[in-house]
């Protein structure tokens, strides 16, 4: 197990920060003053707060882009593959809730690495609508607006940051299963 270094409490503290009152609002003072450190002294460990956001959104995106790689390239059923998304979704949100709300709210404050971002989110969300549109086409998807269908999981697993920390315990397979059901199976109880 790694070893919390001084650059990963601040960054860790950053992160909880900027989910309390957004990027934009927290200083380099504020910052310190959580830390317990003077702000001068944060400069020893990172550059900016730009780096900061920096490398709490791309690790995110990265570590997304890794796990639906290894997904699209496993030898399962696209419906596997979707709820495997999902797990994937429930997993890193659930150990990274504040870090997923600079992800989703914070992002277009990147600068030099909001080209880099972008092209990781456009080719993710290309990536999964390859799924869902080779699940049409074995028919294991019914045929319906595939930017409908892609919206719904995307919107339903790119919020579950705010959903989860209001979870007393959580029990993330548990989640992925029943996210899963729902959003693969739909709530219609009658079969036609």
């Amino acid at each position: 197990m790694k070893t919390e270094t001084r650059k990963d409490e601040i960054i860790k503290t950053a992160t909880r920060l900027f989910k309390e009152k957004g990027y934009s609002a927290v200083t380099m003072r504020d910052l310190a003053s959580a830390m317990g450190m003077k702000a001068a002294s944060l400069y020893n460990h990172i550059n900016s707060k730009q780096e900061i956001l920096k490398e709490i959104i791309i690790s995110l995106a990265e570590e997304f882009t890794e796990g639906l790689a290894l997904i699209q390239k496993s030898n399962i059923s696209s419906i596997k593959k979707i709820e495997e998304v999902v797990k994937l979704h429930v997993n890193i949100t659930s150990q990274n809730t504040y870090g997923m709300a600079s992800l989703n709210n914070d992002w277009m404050h990147l600068e030099e690495k909001l080209d880099y971002y972008l092209e990781l989110r456009s080719n993710y969300e290309e990536n999964l609508r390859q799924i869902v549109v080779e699940g049409v086409e074995q028919g294991e998807i019914i045929d319906e607006n595939i930017e409908i269908m892609l919206f719904s999981i995307l919107s339903t697993l790119r919020s579950l940051y705010l959903w989860i920390p209001k979870k007393d315990y959580l029990n993330p397979e548990k989640l992925s299963q029943q996210l899963s059901t729902v959003l693969v199976k739909g709530i219609n109880k009658k079969i036609d």
